[in-house]
């Protein structure tokens, strides 16, 4: 992949991932939890979509406070997904197929329950070394510990710090109280997450996604942030770029399929990361465009996205990382997310569901980066529909939900609107399968309850049309996969005709390409264009010139 930087693009461009949330994929042993093996039984589904890797987030040895992102031992299989020989036959299987395996690593903290973080518990000091420890102040009790090491806020609500009564130090946890984060300055750790990183490479796997891994360089002393909750002290920390440098050298995976997800980041930095001479990363995943629907930067509030905000921050994104030589990761959603189609489309009716669930890929898919399909968007799964806050199973949501009416004095009905809309729980409901009970996904009653929609939104259903979402999606897949431009071409956004409209060319030569999409329920101008065969569109039939219909997403193309 670090060969020459068209060849690169050519590379990187022509390959799409698919994520699975590994708990909600598909059950094998009626647990009502998914696992290794029920994704070994969907590999034709996949192989059939036309996807190239499959990034499977954590299924490591965990408590499951968090879904996973806890990880208690690093190179071995929590038994709710299954065993090492399940994991080795879904590498086989997927090799035979031509998909590679993408693993999910968390090496910004550990579970509390970790190896490691027991030993530090217990007082051994190689172990206290490998995380961010602090002492009380002078006089401190276990009952009255003081003040914290400093008032940075977790990502999850409170504090970042915790006091271990049994260490007498504080502990910094940046997640959840359970996730210990890990002191990077320790060279120790450091080689211990190489050797992880090269157990599983000896497995087979062919890539790795970085969990929050810009985070992980924190500053050698702890300062009070009165400007903000403490990020600006840790994000593309000072050492990130040299801790990445190192974990790709020692855990030998440079010029892998290796993708870091980046917390509140910039676009100068991602550049850093992805540029392939730096040795890397050979992609970034960036959030800011889930911003595009927050309130005044609060994240907990139900307002529908900002399109031209929306518009500005895929050109930024697009054309500084193309210029400078990075690499974007593109898409729509993951696992921490609610499902796009209810929260950039339109889920209230029928029609309205199908046009927008076909415009949304048409928008990224075709833009410069390697593409992302989380679970379900495929189909065009929407929000579940849940009705009451026990429903939900995610830490952070549940959290905030109590935060927004304790601090903020919200109503119960005012909160559970908010995590209705955006909790992450949304994106991990079962994957609909079908139309039999809990949609095909399990026997029993899964984890977290199916869609209220799966009877008619199913995977059986729409594998079967070929006017279905899913048959959509396997088009672009294969367009991608076929046209040279889309895979390395130039990218440049273009003057909108309307604030509902995005629009862009992507350039090779002489050839040139229009994408379109109107993120709205009404007709809107289109940018003025003469002739061009349509490469795809989400109508059948051409519409009036100088026009887009209702969720309309199309492409056309100039060629020399």
């Amino acid at each position: 992949m670090a060969i020459g930087n068209n060849e690169r693009a050519i590379e990187l461009g022509s390959k799409v991932a698919y994520e699975i949330y590994i708990r909600s994929f598909n059950d094998s042993n009626g647990d009502g939890v998914g696992d290794l093996a029920g994704i070994t039984a969907r590999l034709d589904y996949l192989a059939e979509l036309g996807v190239d890797y499959l990034w499977i987030t954590p299924f490591f040895v965990s408590p499951l406070k968090d879904g996973g992102y806890d990880v208690a031992d690093y190179c071995n299989i929590d038994p709710v997904f299954g065993t090492m020989d399940d994991f080795d036959e879904l590498v086989r299987e997927a090799d035979k197929r031509g998909i590679g395996l993408m693993l999910d690593m968390v090496f910004n903290h550990t579970s509390d329950q970790h190896e490691w973080f027991q030993k530090a518990l217990a007082g051994d000091p190689k172990y206290q070394a490998y995380y961010l420890l602090q002492d009380p102040e002078p006089g401190a009790t276990a009952d009255n510990p003081g003040k914290a090491p400093s008032n940075w806020d977790s990502k999850f609500g409170g504090s970042a710090w915790e006091f271990s009564p049994q260490m007498n130090k504080w502990y910094l946890h940046l997640y959840d109280v359970s996730q210990p984060d890990l002191n990077w300055r320790n060279p120790e750790v450091r080689s211990e997450l190489a050797a992880v990183l090269r157990f599983w490479k000896e497995k087979g796997v062919k890539g790795f996604r970085f969990d929050v891994v810009n985070n992980i360089s924190k500053p050698e002393t702890f300062e009070d942030d009165f400007e903000g909750d403490g990020r600006r002290f840790y994000t593309d920390g000072e050492h990130v770029d040299e801790y990445l440098q190192l974990l790709s050298r020692e855990g030998e995976i440079d010029g892998m399929m290796t993708v870091g997800e980046m917390s509140s980041t910039t676009i100068e930095h991602c550049i850093e990361y992805s540029k392939p001479e730096n040795h890397e990363l050979a992609m970034a995943f960036s959030f800011h465009h889930f911003r595009v629907d927050n309130v005044n930067g609060n994240r907990w509030a139900k307002a529908k996205a900002n399109i031209p905000m929306l518009r500005e921050t895929f050109r930024s994104w697009q054309e500084e990382m193309t210029a400078a030589g990075g690499w974007n990761a593109v898409f729509w959603t993951c696992h921490d997310q609610p499902r796009p189609s209810t929260r950039f489309g339109d889920d209230t009716t029928r029609e309205s569901w199908e046009r927008s669930a076909k415009m949304l890929p048409v928008c990224t898919f075709l833009l410069r980066g390697t593409p992302y399909i989380y679970q379900g968007e495929e189909l065009g799964m929407t929000n579940p529909g849940f009705t009451s806050i026990d429903q939900y199973r995610d830490v952070e949501s549940i959290n905030y939900y109590h935060i927004m009416q304790d601090e903020q004095g919200l109503s119960e009905q005012e909160a559970f609107d908010i995590i209705a809309y955006k909790s992450r729980d949304n994106g991990r409901t079962p994957v609909q399968w079908d139309d039999s009970a809990y949609a095909g996904f399990s026997t029993v009653e899964p984890w977290i309850g199916v869609g209220g929609n799966y009877t008619w939104l199913n995977a059986k259903a729409e594998v079967a049309d070929e006017n279905s979402v899913f048959a959509f999606f396997k088009r672009l897949i294969a367009l991608r996969k076929a046209e040279e431009i889309i895979q390395a071409g130039d990218v440049h956004f273009v003057e909108s005709p309307a604030a509902q409209v995005i629009a862009y060319e992507r350039t090779m030569g002489d050839t040139r390409m229009l994408v379109q999409c109107n993120f709205s329920g009404d007709e809107q101008p289109a940018v003025a264009s003469e002739g061009g065969e349509v490469l795809i569109s989400n109508y059948d039939e051409p519409g009036a010139s100088g026009t887009l219909r209702p969720w309309e997403g199309t492409a056309l193309i100039w060629r020399a």
